[in-house]
């Protein structure tokens, strides 16, 4: 981060998401308006989250971004962003920011306005410029896995465990070789595997439960499991074989978040911050008592 760092490890950070969009899977519209957004980072902040992400158009499946001619424009995008993004640090100067974008220019006019992270979703893969914005900032920068575009995700064919597997290590092994050309520092690196972004539903618990694998890669991880649409998939049995909703996925939510910090996660993405503050808290001693035990071993 620009002038500042976030130390990760001793225990789990907390990423609020804030949706400056109409169109978001999850609260879409909710926080459209800059003095909603403005309002809910705020919230957030005071439940107990170390990081924001605002993110201005939506990467739902089916969504047209990534793509040569994706619905928001930069201009656009970072016309709904940036009052956000300013009037957060307003009233907060000292707030950690991430910006969720994969476009190159939004990235460099947020980190001029004093983002202090990127969370590119692509891995740089989606647009040329990006990695080379984010060395010349030496910002810190969340770097996804997405297999293929959003429009393409239902399309994808299925993969086995040890596919799923050997795809998002690949995939993040790529981007974290674009950075290294780039002149980006990979202690400025955190890696997300992307839950949902073209895996199949049974494909992401696969992940789930390899998830430390990643480690190997060298960074620490980051993931985004709130609320997606595989945890409502497993909540078939209790909703008369469909699907349960977004808004009836919390409980899910938290119980996915405590096995992906058990499982290596070093900071949770979520919408609803103070259930997964205290769900990071048992995780977190759960983890301190395990490593006491490895250390007697």
């Amino acid at each position: 981060m620009p002038g500042r760092t976030l130390a990760l490890g001793a225990r789990t950070r907390i990423m609020a998401i804030v949706n400056i969009t109409p169109d978001s899977f999850s609260d879409g519209g909710a926080f459209f308006s800059t003095k909603k957004a403005v309002a809910h980072a705020l919230d957030a902040l005071d439940a107990g989250a170390a990081i924001l992400d605002l993110g201005a158009e939506s990467t739902r499946p089916g969504s047209q971004a990534g793509g040569a001619d994706p619905v928001v424009s930069a201009d656009a995008e970072q016309a709904r962003l940036l009052p956000v993004l300013e009037g957060i640090l307003k009233e907060r100067p000292q707030a950690v920011i991430s910006v969720d974008t994969y476009k190159a220019a939004t990235a460099r006019a947020a980190l001029k306005a004093g983002a202090a992270i990127i969370n590119d979703v692509s891995g740089f893969f989606w647009d040329a410029e990006m990695a080379a914005v984010c060395a010349e900032f030496q910002a810190g920068v969340i770097v996804g896995h997405t297999r293929g575009l959003p429009e393409e995700w239902a399309a994808q064919p299925a993969l086995d465990d040890d596919a799923v597997m050997r795809v998002v290590h690949d995939g993040l092994a790529g981007s974290l070789s674009i950075a290294a050309q780039a002149g980006l520092h990979q202690e400025k690196i955190v890696l997300d595997p992307c839950y949902g972004f073209g895996k199949r539903f049974d494909e992401n618990f696969a992940l789930l439960a390899r998830q430390q694998e990643l480690l190997a890669l060298g960074c620490p991880l980051l993931t985004g499991l709130s609320r997606k649409s595989f945890l409502g998939h497993a909540l078939t049995p209790l909703h008369d074989g469909q699907d349960a909703p977004a808004a009836e996925r919390e409980n899910a939510s938290l119980a996915a978040l405590v096995a992906a910090i058990l499982h290596g996660a070093s900071i949770v993405r979520v919408h609803a911050v103070r259930p997964a503050v205290e769900a990071a808290c048992v995780a977190d001693a759960i983890l301190r008592h395990a490593n006491r035990s490895q250390a007697r071993d």
